[in-house]
């Protein structure tokens, strides 16, 4: 159901982009628009791995300076028919995790400390195979389209505004199918960012579902999942982490919470429903 979901929202933000192009600078502006977005989101969907490592100062650990925490991914990834992504520790009491990584022969699991010392192995297996999930479903390349789509509808929205303030973009009705007048600019430069962004949280909230159910599958332990989460979402709150908001929709639980984001915005799905998600699946 959420791989549906996820296709017809990227179809939708498709879909808003073509209209948006059509309207403002027809095939060509639409295109010009893409093309930018893709460069702009192709680096961070290659270098992504290392821009957010270096970021939270996470630190990769071998086999001899972590041996549970490694041989507990280790045995997890040959368990969901992944290769072994490189594992890193996150200094830092807040308790979270993420994965990212171009795809699986590239992927990085990274735990703050602040996980691995409030989390059971019930719990940690759990967290660690939500984010193997994320790596097996290509969340990461998935995200990465989202954005560019996003980007290039914005970029249009953009080009609307600075339209509309220099008098529209005249009569472009019979080649290019643009020609919105002044009012259809205006709405366009408001509302199609807004329109963009709810529908990428979208996409973004689908997959954080789609990792919980594929993580209680890896681990057969739908409630050490439920049980971290209970636990992540009271420490974030109590223990806030100082998270660039770029990278909030790659943790487990959004490292944002403390800071009121409205639903529609936000790029996790509400913590309750994750877990009462979790605690009717039946253990494996």
């Amino acid at each position: 159901m959420n791989t549906i979901k996820t296709a017809l929202l990227l179809g939708a933000l498709t879909g808003l982009l073509m209209f948006i192009g059509g309207l403002i600078g027809g095939k060509h502006g639409m295109t010009i628009a893409f093309v930018l977005a893709m460069i702009m989101n192709f680096g961070s969907y290659w270098f992504s791995d290392k821009l957010v490592l270096k970021m939270y100062r996470a630190q990769e650990v071998s086999e001899a300076q972590a041996p549970e925490l490694y041989r507990m991914v280790r045995d997890l990834a040959m368990r969901g028919n992944l290769p072994m992504p490189r594992v890193y520790i996150i200094p830092g009491e807040t308790p979270n995790a993420f994965a990212t990584g171009r795809n699986e022969q590239h992927a990085v699991v990274a735990v703050t400390e602040g996980l691995l010392r409030i989390l059971n192995r019930d719990e940690l297996e759990g967290v660690l195979s939500h984010e193997l999930t994320h790596i097996k479903n290509k969340d990461m390349l998935i995200g990465s389209i989202a954005a560019t789509l996003a980007g290039a509808i914005v970029m249009l929205a953009n080009m609307a505004q600075w339209a509309a303030m220099f008098g529209g973009l005249g009569n472009r009705d019979s080649e290019e199918g643009g020609g919105g007048g002044i009012v259809g600019l205006i709405a366009t430069a408001i509302l199609a960012p807004i329109a963009a962004t709810i529908i990428q949280m979208a996409i973004s909230r689908s997959r954080e579902y789609m990792a919980d159910e594929g993580g209680a599958k890896i681990s057969g332990k739908p409630y050490g999942l439920a049980g971290a989460l209970e636990k992540l979402s009271r420490a974030s709150q109590i223990v806030p982490m100082n998270a660039n908001p770029s990278t909030a929709h790659m943790f487990i639980v959004n490292p944002l919470t403390g800071r009121s984001l409205m639903n529609l915005f936000s790029t996790h799905p509400p913590i309750e429903e994750r877990i009462a998600r979790l605690r009717s699946m039946r253990p494996a």
